[in-house]
């Protein structure tokens, strides 16, 4: 499994490349994304991404509240459960897909430590 920012080429070796943003992201053609699926759902709620705007002091909190979220909410978990059967499918060569600048601090960090535990 790899993470790759939207603005970066896509490459063969990205295997099923999917954006996990609820935003789509600014400046990128949908025809020219070069993405396999969209799953927005996946992505924490606008407010709580609007409370943790990438701030490292606030990421072990967003981490709680983001897994509660994909735990909780039924759409949210519905698309992490897709998200999983195609990391299966795919035997794990998948890309995450995100627009963010901040490569360590987001929510697609999170999303891979957790699908790697559950695949393990």
């Amino acid at each position: 499994m790899q993470l790759k920012r939207i603005y970066n080429k896509a490459e063969p070796t990205d295997g099923f490349r999917i954006l996990v943003d609820r935003v789509w992201p600014r400046g990128v053609p949908k025809d020219k994304a070069n993405l396999d699926l969209w799953l927005k759902e996946v992505g924490p709620s606008p407010a709580l991404r609007k409370w943790f705007d990438h701030d490292p002091r606030k990421f072990s909190t967003f981490k709680e509240k983001y897994l509660e979220e994909l735990e909780n909410d039924p759409e949210k978990a519905a698309a992490y459960e897709e998200l999983l059967d195609c990391y299966k499918q795919y035997n794990g060569k998948v890309t995450l897909i995100f627009a963010t600048k901040e490569l360590t601090y987001n929510h697609v960090v999170i999303l891979k430590e957790k699908l790697l535990k559950e695949v393990q």
